[in-house]
């Protein structure tokens, strides 16, 4: 990657409301970041890969919760299987 480093985060689970599961979108807690405010993350490239070494990429389209809880929410090339929940994630 060409690109450094903006910061890592974990993967928290699909977005969700009462009665609908956006499997197409995922929320990401922000954990280090060399960004003070996650809005400012908005459009940045995101990386998760799997332990059978599949590459999964995306972008962050928004902040979850006004950004509050550095919280963001992603989408993905090809969603995000259930498993990669609780993994790792690369923000550049």
């Amino acid at each position: 990657m060409t690109s450094e480093v903006k910061g890592l985060g974990v993967v928290l689970g699909y977005r969700r409301g009462a009665n609908m599961q956006y499997t197409n979108q995922v929320l990401i807690k922000v954990i280090s970041s060399n960004v003070k405010n996650v809005s400012n993350l908005i459009g940045s490239k995101v990386l998760v890969k799997d332990p059978y070494g599949n590459e999964y990429r995306g972008k962050i389209v928004r902040v979850h919760a006004r950004g509050r809880n550095n919280v963001v929410i992603a989408t993905f090339n090809r969603n995000l299987p259930g498993q990669a929940i609780g993994s790792e994630v690369l923000i550049y």
